[in-house]
């Protein structure tokens, strides 16, 4: 029995594998100018923004944070939880050896739209027990990886339900999120919040924030692959008044 497509003319064929390249080559453009211009790193100036540090959560693997202290690197945030019940595995070991090696910490927990605010502070409390990370508790809020048929109005509500959770057992709060994740849910529920942004531009938003997020890819000594790097927006003398806690909005203020 003879296939079909055999009996085409070749030029068919020509056409059709012409046509199957330029669609592949076209992928792969988008992927690379992805990876070129909406992901690569802007240039961060030391000397506006000399204060450094990095996120890392178990897909970091196993950190000497020593070295990432002996790099240069001063603070790390640090996942804990995520939800109603994921806890990361690494936080315990991540937190416990940044402390030793004299970083400065924060905790971060990612926030599902779908699930209740207060049972999602239930579950960051019972892995952060009686840590108080100098750099406060930290709530990603993006939609990637989240549903997108939750309401906006519903997201907020929850997150103000996790947030005076939190407040009320004497916590500093901070948000983390992208340009359009901060404009959606935060800025106009917690005006004033102390922002952690995630932007590739040299300026990542058009408001306050106190870190930027700034490079998905880079290299510090004591981790393995690619970390996420990050800078505090202010010189020596606003880091210090950060960390005394002068910029700290609590819950009434919301």
């Amino acid at each position: 029995m003879k296939l079909s497509f055999l009996n085409r003319p070749w030029k068919d064929l020509v056409a059709a594998a012409s046509f199957l390249g330029v669609s592949l080559l076209l992928v792969f453009a988008a992927v690379w100018a992805y990876h070129t211009f909406m992901t690569s790193p802007p240039y961060v100036d030391p000397e506006k923004y000399p204060v450094r540090g990095i996120d890392v959560s178990a897909h970091n693997g196993v950190i000497d944070m020593q070295k990432v202290a002996d790099s240069g690197v001063e603070f790390v945030f640090i996942k804990a939880t995520e939800g109603v019940d994921f806890k990361d595995r690494n936080f315990r070991t991540n937190f416990d050896k940044a402390r030793r090696a004299g970083l400065l910490t924060g905790i971060y927990h990612f926030f599902r739209f779908d699930r209740d605010g207060v049972e999602q502070a239930i579950n960051l409390m019972r892995s952060v027990g009686s840590r108080r990370p100098e750099l406060g508790l930290v709530i990603d809020v993006e939609k990637a990886g989240n549903p997108d048929s939750i309401p906006t109005e519903t997201v907020k509500n929850r997150l103000l339900q996790m947030v005076d959770y939190l407040n009320l057992l004497g916590h500093r709060v901070m948000f983390y999120s992208n340009k359009d994740g901060y404009y959606e849910y935060l800025a106009e529920t917690f005006p004033g919040a102390p922002l952690w942004i995630c932007g590739f531009s040299e300026n990542p938003i058009n408001a306050e924030w106190s870190f930027w997020q700034f490079n998905h890819r880079g290299k510090v000594d004591g981790v393995t692959g690619d970390v996420d790097l990050n800078v505090f927006c202010g010189n020596r003398e606003e880091w210090h008044n950060f960390l005394n806690g002068d910029v700290w909005p609590y819950s009434n203020r919301y």
